[in-house]
């Protein structure tokens, strides 16, 4: 399986990213370097294991799982051999319908 992030999934995904560098970095690096290598690990994960994620307490009823890269909720779908990484919201957020 390939993983790919959706256009807005890949924006959310990056200020994420950047949010880690900019403003934990300065404070914890090291809690940064662990965030983007757990995000790393998480996508390799789905790349061999795409059901390892969990069903979507908010949305139970649609074809999404979710992984979590703590604090952050990685949304996605399998669809002909690709993980769709559809969203990623910070765990204090209420999500949208992915």
């Amino acid at each position: 399986m390939r993983v790919q992030f959706t256009p807005s999934a890949r924006s959310q995904f990056l200020a994420a990213i950047a949010f880690a560098i900019t403003y934990i970095n300065r404070d914890n690096p090291e809690a940064a370097r662990r965030f983007r290598g757990r995000a790393e690990d998480v996508l390799r994960r789905l790349e061999k294991f795409p059901d390892s994620g969990g069903v979507i307490p908010e949305f139970p009823e649609l074809p999404y799982r979710e992984a979590i890269v703590a604090p952050y909720r990685f949304f996605y779908r399998q669809e002909d051999g690709t993980v769709w990484i559809a969203g990623l919201w910070h765990g204090a957020q209420l999500p949208d319908e992915p």
